[in-house]
């Protein structure tokens, strides 16, 4: 994994803290697939140029840890590709190597008052989306926003399989077939793609 800040004292710190745990090795150049830290105080126009960078041009999974996010960035930063988010405030080296393994899978990790949040946005949108004609769920099958409802939810992968019936590896096999399809990144930004369009 890297890790990109805005000053080398900011980056120090969380190289410092990552090597305290031995499963995450930190690197100075990323590797595809790899996850990417990303330390900012705030999501400027500078800041969302380094995002997109990261997340894009090195195909990295990305972690991002902020001091504050406006309600209109929270969606950008979503379907950015950013897989999870951690406040600044609570940036402790056991909450990022948290967050880094979550990622690490391709799932999404958000604190529960950005969930919050997401959750309302996405609401609004999907009830303007939900007045308009032609909106309807013939871009998901059946199962895939099932699984997705479920995702939205906060539940993983052993619950979802629980409450569908459905083994790990079937929900697993629906996620990767839909995140591939439809050129997502990682759960987050599935969810925030199917509310959205107001397929969920």
């Amino acid at each position: 994994m890297t890790v990109t800040a805005p000053d080398p004292l900011t980056r120090e710190g969380a190289v410092s803290q990552l090597r305290r745990h031995s499963d995450i090795e930190v690197r100075d150049k990323p590797g595809h697939g790899s996850v990417a830290l990303l330390v900012e105080d705030g999501l400027g126009k500078d800041a969302f140029a380094r995002l997109r960078r990261i997340v894009r041009g090195e195909g990295t999974r990305t972690v991002l840890v902020v001091g504050t996010i406006r309600e209109n960035e929270l969606l950008d930063v979503i379907e950015c590709g950013v897989g999870a988010i951690v406040w600044r405030r609570e940036a402790t080296g056991h909450r990022l190597a948290q967050a880094i393994r979550v990622a690490a899978r391709g799932e999404g990790d958000l604190p529960a008052d950005l969930l919050g949040r997401l959750i309302s946005q996405v609401g609004t949108l999907h009830r303007g989306a939900a007045g308009r004609a032609g909106t309807s769920t013939l871009g998901l099958a059946p199962r895939e926003a099932d699984v997705l409802r479920l995702v939205a939810d906060g539940f993983d992968t052993a619950e979802i399989a629980g409450k569908l019936s459905y083994s790990e590896r079937t929900v697993k096999n629906v996620m990767h077939g839909l995140t591939t399809r439809l050129h997502l990144r990682n759960r987050a930004h599935a969810v925030a793609y199917a509310l959205r369009q107001g397929y969920i």
